[in-house]
């Protein structure tokens, strides 16, 4: 039986992580639609479209993990507390 806390990762990796899913599901999500869009669905869609996204997960991933803690100052900026 596991208890709370177990198998749980670090609070000091939360950026990063958070990058590494948002990078991997946003990546993946508009890069099938785009590569639909473009295309269709045809015969080598699947491998058209896992070309495009590792490609675009090398850029997002960086890109998520430099720009969120930024993000998160402008939000907090402009909410009322």
């Amino acid at each position: 039986m596991c208890k709370t806390g177990d198998n749980m990762i670090a609070k000091k990796y939360e950026t990063i992580l958070f990058a590494l899913i948002n990078g991997a599901f946003m990546s993946g999500f508009m890069s099938f639609v785009i590569t639909f869009l473009n295309i269709g669905f045809i015969d080598n869609f699947i491998y058209l479209w896992l070309s495009s996204y590792w490609k675009a997960f090398i850029v997002a991933f960086p890109i998520i993990f430099l720009v969120t803690p930024r993000i998160r100052q402008a939000v907090n900026k402009l909410i009322v507390k």
